[in-house]
């Protein structure tokens, strides 16, 4: 089983609020969970980030996969070190003949 920690989208129609939380990856994006670790609202300025750093430290080392976004607010807040080498690029090179 694949957990992953993710964002699941709340709120009404053009005014989003996120809760961050451990899912199994086959589940649908606002399906059930396993656990809620905090929430994020990227409405208010500046985004309101609330992040329980001891639920999600612990979820981390039990080997959940946080989702690229996720992984970006966990290093925002300081729960992960910054990576000292940029990511990969997402887009696939063509190849030149």
């Amino acid at each position: 089983m694949a957990v992953k920690m993710r964002l699941t989208r709340l709120g009404d129609k053009k005014s989003p609020f996120y809760r961050i939380v451990i899912v199994d990856s086959r589940v649908a994006r606002d399906g059930a969970y396993i656990d809620k670790v905090g929430y994020y609202n990227p409405i208010t300025q500046p985004a309101e980030v609330v992040i329980d750093a001891d639920k999600a430290k612990d979820w981390l080392n039990k080997g959940v996969q946080p989702t690229e976004t996720v992984k970006n607010l966990l290093i925002a807040k300081e729960i992960l070190p910054k990576p000292t080498k940029l990511s990969p690029a997402k887009t696939k090179v063509r190849k030149s003949k």
